[in-house]
C-alpha cells in the first residue's frame, strides 16, 4: 500500500475517542499519525502500521492537481 506525508488514513481499529481517521505526520522506519478528532499523536513501527491500516484517503491538495 502506498501513502505519503499528510495523507489521511483509516485504521482497522478506532481510537478510544471514537474516530478511526488519522493523518500521517511523519514517515520513516516509524510512522507517526495524528487522530483527526482529538489530535492525539501515535507512533507505530512501519511493519505494525502496514498491518493495521485499512484504507488510504489521498490528500485533498494532490487530488486537485
Amino acid at each position: 500500500m502506498e501513502y505519503n506525508l499528510n495523507d489521511k488514513v483509516i485504521m482497522k481499529k478506532g481510537h478510544p475517542c471514537g474516530n478511526n481517521e488519522f493523518e500521517i505526520i511523519r514517515l520513516g522506519a516509524d510512522i507517526k499519525i495524528r487522530c483527526i478528532k482529538c489530535n492525539h499523536v501515535i507512533m507505530l513501527p512501519r511493519v505494525e502500521f502496514n498491518k493495521k491500516i485499512k484504507k488510504v484517503i489521498n490528500n485533498e491538495k494532490e487530488e486537485k492537481n
